[in-house]
């Protein structure tokens, strides 16, 4: 089964919790704090494969996650690493946020690896926390929540030369007679159902050149296989559009090239304006000759025309030659830049009543999963980084200068710009 697209969940590991401990040895009856840090949790990473060329293994497994970093220990023991989950994919994958459409990574070189899902970082042990005035803190930070990411995967091929044509323009026979791929060939439209890739070896160089789904009018609005074609002839360098120069079932071969061409426009113009060789195929039959003469007359000042016979090899290698001379001179194929995905504020603020304000965003959901509020300490150490922030300051700011604070489910009192916890509401 072929596949160019798929959509997952990765999530990142979450860290590892810092340790609150305090030394207890024999003769040592006042040991400080020694906890140990949370070690950091797991990445996520896309990881570009060769030896892969559809993202079928996304359809049947859509899930993904890193491993969590260890819990800190006593004696300073800080805690493992979680270990990156690696995730192979076909080169020429684009991962994109599926909430935000930005592109994250386009993986398109062997081997390259990108992070798509970061790590959490550990919780800090009580050994950070001890003062002059506090020498035995009982509080350690929680770990970090790993990122979690939903990803749509798309597959474009990686080719320098792609085949463009209208269904039984002879592109599944071309390619099995200059490579060693063995596409399905019939003589029935779309004989060829999902892309196909050859190598062609000429001398010392090497030819990359991908079949595509045959394309049909209205293919560029995804009538037929349109969009299967579309999205996997836009990193090649060089099209090779293949006419039927038969005229085969009445068909016109001017009228098959125009067809084509509206396509290639409609979908792209930058992708129509990308150098083009025409293609004329059958030239053991008797009408192709006429028919390559009115096509070189057409479209001979504005794109080479070629005549070839797959079916006897006839004009393949010069073909070949002229693929290789133009492929030397040409740009390498375009790759997708990531772009910035929003990010989700610090802190947002909503007043919900006369006298209640609820904070969230990215900074505040950090705060309240590092920090362990069955602790006195924690619950402490917490109330003095909210401060820090000017959450009541805010609160002021929005109309509330006494009342209640939610934070997620918690519930904090304020008065007179001082903040202290009051319980824990689930239903807030």
């Amino acid at each position: 089964m072929f596949a160019d697209e798929a959509t997952i969940v990765v999530r990142a590991g979450d860290g590892g919790n810092g340790s609150a401990h305090f030394r207890r040895e024999r003769f040592v009856p006042y040991g400080g704090p020694d906890g140990g840090d949370g070690g950091r949790g797991g990445s996520v990473y896309l990881l570009a494969d060769t030896n892969l060329n559809t993202l079928t293994r996304f359809i049947h497994e859509r899930s993904f996650r890193a491993e969590r970093g260890g819990d800190g220990a006593g004696n300073r023991r800080h805690g493992a690493k979680g270990r990156d989950l690696v995730l192979r994919v076909p080169p020429g994958t684009i991962a994109r946020d599926a909430g935000s459409g930005a592109v994250i990574a386009d993986v398109t070189t062997p081997s390259q690896r990108v992070q798509v899902a970061r790590g959490g970082r550990g919780g800090l042990g009580n050994t950070h926390f001890a003062t002059a005035t506090n020498q035995a803190p009982r509080v350690a930070d929680r770990g970090e929540p790993g990122q979690v990411r939903t990803l749509q995967l798309e597959l474009r091929l990686i080719a320098e030369v792609g085949l463009a044509g209208l269904p039984n323009a002879g592109k599944s026979t071309f390619l099995a007679a200059v490579t060693r791929a063995q596409p399905k060939i019939g003589s029935y439209p779309f004989t060829t159902l999902e892309p196909n890739l050859g190598v062609a070896t000429l001398g010392d160089r090497t030819i990359v050149i991908a079949d595509i789904p045959g394309l049909i009018e209205g293919a560029h609005e995804g009538a037929g296989l349109g969009h299967a074609f579309l999205r996997h002839v836009e990193r090649t360098r060089l099209l090779l559009h293949l006419v039927d120069g038969s005229g085969q079932e009445g068909r016109d071969p001017l009228d098959d090239v125009t067809v084509i061409d509206e396509e290639l426009r409609q979908h792209s113009p930058e992708l129509a304006a990308r150098p083009q060789i025409l293609v004329v195929t059958k030239a053991d039959l008797p009408e192709t000759a006429a028919n390559a003469e009115r096509l070189r007359a057409a479209y001979g000042a504005s794109r080479e025309v070629m005549v070839i016979s797959a079916a006897t090899h006839q004009g393949l290698q010069p073909l070949l030659q002229r693929v290789a001379l133009l492929l030397e001179q040409l740009p390498p194929p375009p790759v997708l830049e990531p772009s910035p995905v929003p990010v989700e504020p610090d802190i947002t603020v909503a007043v919900e009543a006369p006298n209640t304000v609820r904070f969230g965003g990215a900074l505040i959901d950090r705060l309240l999963a590092q920090t362990d509020l069955s602790e006195r300490d924690g619950v402490e150490r917490l109330r003095r980084r909210l401060v820090q922030e000017r959450l009541p300051a805010l609160a002021a700011r929005a109309g509330v200068s006494s009342g209640e604070l939610r934070l997620g489910p918690t519930v904090w009192q304020l008065l007179e710009g001082q903040l202290s916890w009051l319980r824990m509401d689930e239903t807030a």
